[in-house]
């Protein structure tokens, strides 16, 4: 299958070489020529490896032995062989993406990328090391870092905004082991940690041959679009859809990836109904999908769910893509928002958006109340995301009327914000959050996961703190 940049359809590549390169050369995001087609209900009626295994190997053909890399990718990883079960909580379906080795929705795709990337460098004689560089609003570090642990050939840097990250993410990441591993703070925001990425891929490092792990990487993609396929095949043996009837996802995102694989899982044949775009204050998401101009000419606010504290979405460049499938377009609406912070779609994409796509966004005075009212009311124990993504499914209902079933993305464990969740449910005037996740497992009896216990007695590793623009020469160094 060949890929192609965004923003032009020259120097395609095959699937594996899409994987290897993590962006396309002009600086676009790689797409395939065409989306494949699957076989839904033959692939809903398999156990969820050999269901990953159909769904990711119809999108990166070119990689051969896809069952076996799965099996090495998730075998032993995930709290139940299921990966991402759901929980029917009276209300809506939850779609629980945390129970992996790092208790964030990540690691259903940077358990498997490392597998990809090594097979692909395999495939393709590839003799010189990879370094993945990789920026993150807080779980993208700890999965990628874990993901590629000490992996033959391969070496990972990440990068986090100072200060911009839960106490709890950020002990992730500084006391992760490994002889391949470096983690960096940068004085900024996320959006200044991800464009510093992207610069550092436009103007190369000699001698070192780079890729990415966030999700402009389709190898990063492409996994995420199995757990829309395992959600609907959960609703199906329970007998709460039949065949062929329309479920719909309310996706908390600031990215843009994770409610883009399933607009993949919709146009590969599932039969996904609407899709529902869950911001917190940091709305430009919301904004866009209801306006049609995306403009990131805002201040970047943080908040209690600090995993959408983005302005400039990645991944939404796929979709314009796929809506228009116009390169010429893409190319220049991304030169509009690199050049002048802003652009407006034409009419018709507006609309054709508008078709698959609803928005809502939920400051963090609704997400306290949305976590500690879902906890009174349906004994589920919200994360910050999670509570967003409900709060705009419950508002999406009540405004459109629909009643097709609903399943809420829980993208991860309310441990990893702990004094978030905690003051959703009681006072509390502890400051330590190791102290907090302590208490808030004796008030709900909800387990604190095995990775994030005695997290805080780990020896810190990695404490670097740069600016923004010393980001090349820190890659350089490495």
């Amino acid at each position: 299958m060949l890929y192609h940049s965004t923003r032009s359809q020259q120097n395609a590549v095959d699937s594996a070489q899409a994987v290897l390169n993590g962006l396309a050369p002009d600086g676009g995001l790689y797409v395939p020529t065409q989306l494949p087609a699957m076989d839904v209900a033959d692939c809903l009626a398999q156990d969820t490896m050999t269901m990953a295994a159909r769904v990711i190997g119809a999108m990166l053909p070119d990689i051969a032995n896809m069952p076996e890399l799965v099996q090495k990718a998730y075998t032993g990883k995930f709290e139940t062989a299921e990966l991402t079960p759901t929980v029917d909580t009276g209300k809506f379906t939850v779609l629980e993406l945390f129970r992996g080795p790092t208790s964030a929705f990540k690691d259903v795709a940077l358990c498997m990328l490392p597998q990809l990337l090594t097979a692909a460098k395999t495939q393709k004689g590839m003799q010189e090391d990879i370094l993945i560089l990789t920026a993150t609003s807080g779980d993208t570090g700890k999965a990628a870092l874990a993901g590629f642990q000490d992996v033959p050939g391969v070496g990972i840097c990440v990068f986090y905004p100072h200060g911009g990250v839960s106490r709890v993410q950020r002990a992730q990441m500084v006391t992760q082991e490994g002889r391949n591993v470096a983690v960096c703070a940068v004085e900024g925001n996320f959006d200044d940690a991800q464009t510093g990425v992207k610069n550092i891929f436009l103007a190369g490092v000699e001698g070192k041959r780079l890729s990415s792990a966030n999700s402009i990487n389709i190898g990063r993609l492409a996994p995420q679009i199995t757990y829309y396929f395992k959600a609907y095949a959960d609703l199906l043996r329970r007998g709460q859809i039949q065949m062929g009837d329309k479920v719909n996802f309310s996706v908390p995102t600031g990215n843009f990836g994770d409610i883009l694989a399933g607009y993949i899982a919709k146009k590969m044949g599932l039969p996904v109904g609407k899709l529902i775009c869950a911001s917190n204050a940091n709305n430009v998401l919301t904004d866009f999908i209801r306006t049609g101009t995306y403009d990131r000419r805002r201040p970047l606010h943080k908040t209690i769910s600090p995993s959408m504290d983005i302005l400039v979405s990645s991944n939404l460049e796929r979709l314009l893509y796929f809506m228009s499938d116009d390169t010429a377009l893409v190319a220049e609406l991304m030169d509009k928002l690199n050049k002048e912070g802003l652009y407006t779609v034409p009419q018709e994409l507006k609309a054709a958006i508008s078709q698959e796509f609803w928005a809502g966004c939920c400051d963090d005075a609704r997400t306290r109340e949305t976590i500690r009212r879902v906890w009174k009311e349906q004994s589920y124990l919200c994360d910050t995301h999670t509570a967003a993504g409900w709060a705009v499914a419950e508002e999406y209902v009540a405004a459109t009327g629909d009643t097709a079933p609903m399943v809420v993305l829980s993208t991860a464990s309310p441990y990893k914000f702990p004094a978030a969740v905690l003051s959703a449910l009681e006072n509390s005037t502890e400051p330590d959050e190791f102290k907090q996740m302590k208490h808030l497992c004796q008030l709900t009896g909800v387990a604190i996961p095995k990775n994030l216990q005695g997290l805080q007695e780990k020896k810190e590793l990695h404490t670097g703190v740069i600016e923004k623009d010393a980001m090349l020469s820190y890659v350089t160094a490495l």
